[in-house]
């Protein structure tokens, strides 16, 4: 089901306020919701989980006080436990884990990219996304569990990252939907990406970065038929 909904620049404007950056978050994210086959309270009772990503957006654009939101990654497993087991206590410790999982949850999903590197960046060894998803789940479920142990009970916000955890691959696939769809990101970050690998590629004509060049040629093309570009066609052109 299409849906056109009105444009919002996520960046700060003078006549901007969260409210409004609030309400266009909520809006996309229920349309999205539809559009992926995933609606609020399908499985489970989510509006819960709606508030809370909608809240998660709209920090991008206007941070939160205190809070870095989704972003401050670690690059994996081994540094995020080294850094929480020389955390001061349970709450430090549920921090980094939310954040950890909120950042995996929204660069998988709304930017297609769990390291936030350029793609000639990413080593051969890199993760793959499934590897990535793997620790979001986790992530959510151990932060769970640190909420948990810092009310001593059972909360709101621990039932929010137990579905979170739960349905990972939904939420994700829902975030994918609407980054495309609504922000219009992947198509942009596409051209970028594009211009990014062809000046590298200008620079070190490496097998690597053209091969990365190809697949981001095919990606866009995927999208707009009438993109054309032919990387041997320009090496003939420029040669002696």
């Amino acid at each position: 089901m299409a849906v056109s909904t009105r444009y919002m620049p996520l960046r700060i404007e003078r006549n901007s306020s969260p409210e409004d950056a609030s309400f266009f978050m909520m809006n996309s994210l229920l349309h999205s919701r539809m559009e992926a086959g995933f609606p609020t309270n399908d499985v489970c009772f989510d509006e819960d989980v709606n508030v809370y990503l909608a809240s998660l957006l709209t920090s991008l654009v206007f941070p939160r006080s205190g809070d870095n939101g989704a972003r401050g990654i670690l690059p994996g497993d081994a540094s995020l436990f080294d850094a929480a087991e020389a955390a001061g206590g349970a709450r430090e410790k549920y921090g980094m884990y939310r954040r950890s999982a909120d950042s995996l949850l929204v660069s998988l999903g709304i930017f297609k990219n769990a390291r936030l590197k350029r793609p000639d960046s990413v080593p051969h060894l890199a993760m793959s996304d499934a590897a990535h998803i793997g620790r979001g789940k986790s992530y959510y479920a151990i932060a769970r569990a640190y909420a948990a142990q810092i009310h001593r009970r059972n909360t709101a916000i621990g039932d929010v990252l137990g579905k979170l955890s739960d349905n990972f691959e939904r939420y994700l696939g829902v975030l994918s939907l609407m980054g495309g769809e609504h922000f219009n990101i992947f198509k942009q970050l596409s051209d970028d990406r594009f211009l990014d690998l062809y000046s590298s590629y200008l620079g070190n004509k490496s097998a690597r970065t053209k091969e990365a060049l190809l697949a981001a040629v095919r990606e866009i093309r995927a999208m707009d038929p009438s993109f054309e570009f032919d990387i041997n066609a320009r090496e003939r052109i420029s040669a002696p």
